[in-house]
């Protein structure tokens, strides 16, 4: 039986610009390539905490939950077990431009991050999965 799991990728603006992470070259899905800041949810978390949670930890950032912009799913093996996941992506403000220090985890594979003007997001390298959001952004006007 495959089982389901649920990710939340948050769309971070300042002005022009989209704050993208890379995935490492160890990445075993989706190696070197730049995706929007996110990650699965942990069992008792709520939705809005979560996406605090992902983005603090690998970008070192406070922001605040904003509305809805895409929905996806995809299927993967995680450690050798079957896995969809069904994913939202979700604009959020920046709460202040003081951060902490990302705590990534090992398992999130990502070693670099960097602001991304919305005229060059196309021709990034982006995780397949999130294209669509990608383009939606880099088309809207807010």
């Amino acid at each position: 039986m495959t089982r389901i799991q649920f990710a939340q990728k948050a769309v971070i603006t300042d002005g022009d610009k989209v704050l993208l992470v890379r995935k490492s070259s160890d990445d075993p899905h989706n190696p070197c390539r730049w995706e929007l800041p996110g990650g699965r949810l942990k069992d008792t978390e709520g939705l809005d905490d979560h996406v605090k949670r992902e983005v603090l930890e690998e970008t070192g950032l406070f922001v605040r939950p904003g509305r809805l912009i895409h929905m996806w799913s995809w299927e993967m093996l995680w450690d050798g077990e079957p896995v969809r996941v069904v994913a939202v992506s979700r604009y959020c403000d920046l709460e202040s431009w003081e951060s902490i220090a990302p705590a990534r985890e090992k398992d999130d594979f990502i070693d670099d991050q960097m602001w991304v003007a919305r005229s060059d997001l196309l021709s990034m390298d982006i995780v397949p999965s999130q294209i669509s959001t990608v383009e939606f952004v880099a088309s809207d006007t807010l």
